[in-house]
């Protein structure tokens, strides 16, 4: 069965993607939560996760973070709040996180999610061994290894089939040093400028960047649209999808949604065509916003090509 799990920017954006049919949101706040379209507050998790639960739907919250001792030192009081409201699970990168989970007996299931850093089975298969229901499969991954996976996953492997694709992080303010060494007032903390960062003489590379209480982010040059390839995905054994709206806002991400749920309904009823596929993967194109690029990422790659 195909599972869709959706990022959720607001209460009201969460109603509308439980309404259009999406299996599971995807939150956070701003403390131990990466790259989220907006950081909600505790009050907001507390009712998007009452809303997912009224109609059948579930929520994942994310605990992604880099921890770093202070960090760690104010975890469980975190912790102990989503199992209080009944969270799903979380998403998890740090093995400190999952020391804690497992000393403290939490009710809170977890999914592994370190980011770029999950890329084999064998990876995946060890920490299903610690307890993971799922993984976060990395977003880099060319078919040739995905198809290496199949039949080997311990667990459920979520796949981005929509959205920006981070590539790096760094703790260091990078875009408010650079802003301090040409000596400007401006501050590197506004993601609503959507900074680009390009290559040495490649003009054409756009790469997203922002900088936030965890770091500078940098993403890759386009967006993932996996439209024409679901049916591959699912036939690989990959039907826990993804799709990401960090650049994506408001009722266009929802309207995004829509089209992948049809997709998965048409697939699940053995009716996804080529020209259905070509139908939504151009609605897609369409909504997504003007400036930003979509491909298949690494997807097509040859696996000696990736770096």
């Amino acid at each position: 069965m195909i599972k869709i799990t959706t990022t959720a920017e607001s209460v009201e954006q969460a109603k509308a993607l439980l309404e259009a049919g999406t299996d599971n949101l995807y939150i956070g706040e701003a403390e131990f939560g990466l790259r989220l379209p907006t950081a909600l507050s505790y009050e907001e998790i507390r009712e998007v996760t009452a809303l997912a639960h009224e109609v059948g739907k579930t929520v994942t919250v994310a605990v992604n973070a880099l921890m770093h001792v202070d960090m760690m030192a104010k975890i469980k009081p975190f912790l102990d709040f989503l199992q209080e409201i009944r969270v799903d699970k979380i998403a998890v990168g740090d093995a400190g996180v999952i020391f804690v989970l497992q000393r403290d007996k939490y009710d809170l299931p977890f999914v592994y999610d370190a980011s770029t850093m999950v890329t084999s089975s064998r990876q995946v298969n060890f920490w299903a061994g610690q307890g993971a229901i799922e993984a976060v499969l990395a977003r880099e991954l060319p078919k040739a290894e995905l198809e290496a996976m199949t039949g080997n996953l311990e667990v459920p492997g979520e796949i981005l089939v929509y959205g920006a694709t981070v590539i790096h992080q760094s703790k260091r303010p990078l875009i408010q040093n650079y802003y301090n060494f040409i000596k400007t007032k401006e501050t590197g903390k506004d993601r609503a400028r959507n900074l680009f960062v390009s290559e040495p003489k490649k003009e054409d590379t756009h790469y997203s960047i922002f900088e936030d209480n965890h770091g500078t982010h940098i993403f890759a040059n386009d967006d993932l649209n996996m439209m024409s390839e679901l049916s591959n995905l699912v036939k690989m054994g990959f039907d826990h999808w993804k799709l990401d709206g960090i650049y994506t806002r408001g009722d266009v991400f929802v309207e995004v949604t829509k089209r992948f749920i049809e997709a998965k309904k048409c697939i699940e009823a053995g009716k996804f065509t080529a020209d259905k596929a070509f139908q939504l993967e151009e609605e897609v194109r369409k909504l997504h916003p003007a400036g930003r690029t979509l491909s298949h990422g690494f997807y097509d790659f040859d696996p000696d090509e990736i770096k």
